[in-house]
């Protein structure tokens, strides 16, 4: 563990809120499996505090988020503010990405909040729960399909963030997609089908890379649900495959 002080710390709190008090060697933990990330080192190089980057995020412009506090924070090991950063300010990023893209130091905030949320996953704090409880509906469909969204999910209410263009796509989708000719095109529902080789190809892949472990920390009923469809889907992935050697053999 990396020590940031020869003297005794006191608890973290803030005298004007209700927080719990934070003991220093807990943000000392935190801050090391940050650092300790495989990616962290190709994340940031430090920081010219130009503010490009705040500048040009979407995000920025509805939350309060700023990807250059992000970096600020990293880079003076700022520990109190880093704990508070992952308690609300990291979840409004809508990984565009478009902060890596402008940085003359060449950082990826977008890249240093996605490592920031796997900590705060791992150390279970309250801010994950309560901010990915409403998106169990999209977690189920990653896990379930590999896709995000279906179509008739995105609505200009599920997507602030996106401001006044989410108009654009938040219409009639039945009627425009009656317009296409092709007949596969005249449903939403095809968004929710995978194929069962897929499906199960999909579960293994979660299970093997820690997401369902991760998902277990985040939402223990969801966890419950998808496993149910695993098994599933595993059985009859084996079925199939017993009938295929049935009439192979025939």
């Amino acid at each position: 563990m990396t020590v940031h002080s020869k003297l005794p710390q006191p608890p973290v709190a803030d005298p004007v809120s209700a927080k719990p008090v934070v003991e220093y060697e807990t943000l000392e933990a935190i801050f090391d499996d940050i650092r300790g990330h495989p990616l962290y080192d190709h994340e940031i190089h430090g920081c010219l505090n130009c503010g490009i980057c705040t500048a040009t995020c979407p995000s920025a412009q509805y939350y309060d988020y700023s990807p250059r506090e992000i970096v600020q924070l990293l880079w003076t090991e700022n520990l109190e503010g880093i704990y508070d950063a992952m308690h609300e300010k990291i979840w409004a990023c809508a990984q565009c990405y478009t902060c890596a893209a402008r940085c003359p130091f060449e950082n990826s905030p977008g890249g240093l909040v996605m490592i920031l949320r796997e900590v705060a996953i791992k150390h279970e704090l309250p801010s994950v729960k309560e901010v990915l409880r409403p998106f169990s509906r999209v977690l189920l469909k990653v896990v379930s399909t590999g896709n995000q969204l279906a179509p008739n999910m995105i609505t200009r209410e599920a997507f602030p963030d996106w401001g006044p263009n989410v108009a654009k796509v938040d219409a009639p989708l039945m009627v425009l997609r009656k317009a296409i000719p092709m007949p596969t095109m005249h449903t939403l529902d095809t968004a929710w089908e995978v194929n069962l080789r897929t499906s199960v190809e999909l579960y293994t892949i979660w299970e093997a890379s820690g997401v369902l472990k991760q998902l277990e920390q985040v939402d223990e009923n969801l966890f419950d649900v998808v496993s149910d469809v695993m098994e599933e889907k595993r059985d009859e992935w084996e079925e199939w495959l017993e009938e295929q050697e049935e009439d192979d053999d025939d």
